[in-house]
């Protein structure tokens, strides 16, 4: 059968695929002068950021004491464009669009002003990363050194775009952190929501399918199984039957917690300082400090 005999076809999806009603909340509007986000531009941010944060890890692989100003001042440079405009089109898309027309530039020096303050965050940031290279370190005895663990780890990958991811979120940057930290989660099966509040010397051992809500808050000194969930009950619903957002709806895990593999932990509740959730159990009540919560055996 020729393909003209399918025209008909195609022009009647083309004419129902346009209607309004049928991409009613699915269609972004584009107007000339605004950026998209790129995930790709946004990939080549992570791994500059990542070449800054752990030098001679990542990028340039020739870089050595003498020359580690030079390359990070190139990178300091590179990443202050490239997340000026990224930041950009986050604040646009992020933004009614009658809001978001007024001042194109006005909108850039705020987002050169964000990404200037996200870049002076940096030496933060490494402090606390190397907090958590050295906890999966010592908490793992097949590792041999820290640059295995900074090249190797998923967990070092996922929180290091977490790191990156919750700072952005934290200066109000719209939409980009959240990308970033899906992209963690496409390459290592770890969900960490960018709104979470996560400690230092943080760890996750093996790390597939870890989840880590919105409204989390990890202690220092945390380490956490592969499959573990920190998650919340269902959600309560408003007069139209619609999710209430914004609640505090997710556990508090204190500092020096530990929670064993495939261990789901739901709701706003607390697990005290020092205590130990076993593998493969339901938890939705609070733990004690220095509680120990373990699958019960079953009686013969």
């Amino acid at each position: 059968m020729s393909p003209l005999n399918f025209t008909h076809i195609l022009t009647q999806a083309v004419d129902e695929l346009s209607e309004s009603e049928s991409y009613k909340g699915l269609f972004h509007q584009h107007k000339d002068g605004e950026p998209l986000p790129s995930a790709k531009v946004l990939h080549e941010i992570i791994e500059l950021t990542r070449s800054i944060l752990f030098p001679g890890y990542f990028g340039n692989s020739t870089i050595n004491s003498r020359t580690v100003k030079y390359h990070i001042g190139v990178n300091i440079e590179k990443l202050f464009d490239l997340l000026s405009d990224q930041i950009l089109a986050g604040l646009c898309f992020g933004t009614p669009k009658e809001a978001c027309t007024p001042s194109t530039e006005k909108r850039r020096e705020r987002a050169a002003h964000l990404a200037a303050k996200f870049i002076s965050g940096l030496p933060s940031m490494r402090m606390i990363l190397a907090t958590d290279v050295e906890a999966a370190y010592n908490g793992d005895p097949a590792a041999e050194s820290y640059g295995e663990v900074i090249c190797c780890y998923p967990a070092i990958r996922a929180i290091s775009n977490y790191r990156i991811a919750h700072e952005l979120l934290e200066l109000g940057v719209p939409l980009i952190p959240r990308i970033i930290t899906e992209m963690a989660h496409s390459e290592t099966g770890i969900d960490i929501h960018p709104g979470a509040k996560i400690g230092s010397y943080f760890t996750i051992d093996h790390g597939t399918g870890v989840v880590i809500g919105a409204t989390s808050i990890i202690g220092n000194n945390v380490k956490l199984y592969q499959g573990v969930t920190l998650g919340a009950k269902s959600f309560p619903l408003d007069a139209d039957g619609k999710p209430i957002k914004g609640n505090l709806r997710h556990p508090i895990l204190e500092d020096n917690v530990i929670v064993y593999s495939n261990a789901t932990i739901l709701g706003r509740i607390t697990i005290g300082r020092d205590a130990t959730v076993g593998g493969n159990i339901w938890v939705t009540e609070d733990v004690p400090s220095g509680g120990r919560i373990v699958q019960t055996k079953a009686k013969k």
